[in-house]
């Protein structure tokens, strides 16, 4: 059942409000998490695991130490195959648009709101604020 007008205002009433509120949680919420499979890295992952164990109960079986150590690194090697394969996107949902301008950490030190910054931006606008507070030039 669609909202009806009343409804639609109410709620875009209630979405600004909480972007003024706590920009950085309304940020988080508007973001989606995408989980991507590579199925053909994934399937050599698979093999590489499967063809590791052989080789690793072959060594086992001839006492051969150096095939054992094969067979093992095969079968991390697989592993990271099978971990490389499955990537999470992180992206902004495109039924939001993006009203809020991004700036920089230079605007920020001007009175600007930092936007998505870095973690070194948020140290280096601590430090400004806590020279300015001081009175420190």
């Amino acid at each position: 059942m669609p909202l009806s007008e009343h409804e639609r205002r109410l709620l875009d009433q209630m979405e600004k409000a909480l972007y003024a509120e706590d920009p950085k949680f309304a940020e988080n919420l508007r973001k989606t998490h995408r989980v991507q499979i590579d199925r053909l890295r994934t399937l050599l992952g698979v093999l590489g695991i499967v063809l590791g164990v052989g080789i690793l109960l072959a060594g086992v079986a001839t006492s051969w130490a150096v095939i054992g150590v094969l067979g093992f690194l095969a079968m991390i090697a697989g592993g990271f195959l099978i971990y490389g394969a499955v990537t999470s996107r992180q992206g902004v949902s495109n039924d939001v648009d993006s009203a809020r301008p991004r700036t920089s950490s230079v605007a920020a030190h001007k009175g600007g709101h930092v936007g998505q910054g870095g973690f070194m931006d948020r140290m280096e606008e601590r430090w400004r604020k806590r020279r300015d507070d001081r009175g420190e030039i």
